[in-house]
């Protein structure tokens, strides 16, 4: 289900992590050169945002909490967990058992990660200026060895708080939708067939994903993310 064509590219280097309007917008151009059809959505919407979550313990946990649910609603219970747990912290967590976890919101699947990753992260098995060093796949194997992390939290990880320039959740529902939309697609691509379409992006696959997330915000009449 690839798209298009490889052709000559324009030489831009990959950054490291993005972290700019700049990087994005580096992005941005090498995309359009491989897939036309990126352009209509940055021309509509502009550059994507380069906003960054930090890397640490409360945005781990925070994708953790957006699992399967609407924004709304993730962002009311995440309200209520930074109240009640602040400063957020493993100890902070490993002092709550999994009903009281339960009774701000989480499911019991997510109480057992919340419990499972701030245990993780208290021992040091878990340590997130480690992450930042790892190469991509390593990330991911490890986020993916903790419980209740699967490919979607490990892949939404790396892109927003490790800043990843190749980072592609797959498994995104509002990117497959995004994606059967714009460029046409009898259906939504599955997440191994959006993998094989995606190649082509590389090594840009974040920023595929933020701008087909403007997409889809444009769809659902949405406001944009900004800087």
């Amino acid at each position: 289900m690839a798209i298009g064509n490889r052709r000559e590219l324009p030489l831009i280097s990959r950054p490291a992590a993005i972290a700019t309007a700049s990087d994005v917008a580096r992005g941005v151009e090498f995309l359009i050169a491989v897939e036309p059809r990126f352009a209509a959505v940055a021309t509509t919407h502009g550059v994507p945002s380069a906003r960054r979550a930090e890397n640490n313990l409360a945005s781990l946990l925070q994708v953790i909490t957006e699992q399967l649910i609407s924004l709304q609603a993730s962002e009311a219970i995440w309200q209520r967990i930074k109240s009640s747990l602040h400063p957020l912290s493993p100890e902070s967590i490993l002092a709550i058992d999994h009903d009281g976890l339960r009774r701000l919101g989480l499911t019991g699947a997510k109480a057992r990660s919340f419990w499972a990753i701030a245990s993780a992260a208290h021992t040091g098995e878990l340590n997130f200026d480690s992450l930042a060093e790892m190469p991509d796949q390593d990330v991911l194997k490890k986020l993916m060895s903790l419980p209740g992390i699967g490919p979607w939290t490990a892949d939404i990880y790396l892109l927003s708080a490790l800043g990843r320039a190749d980072a592609f959740p797959a498994g995104d529902l509002a990117l497959q939708i995004s994606a059967q939309n714009l460029f046409a697609l009898e259906e939504r691509p599955t997440p191994k067939a959006f993998l094989a379409m995606a190649e082509i992006w590389r090594p840009w696959r974040s920023v595929a994903a933020r701008l087909l997330w403007s997409h889809y915000r444009g769809l659902k009449g949405l406001v944009q993310a900004r800087n």
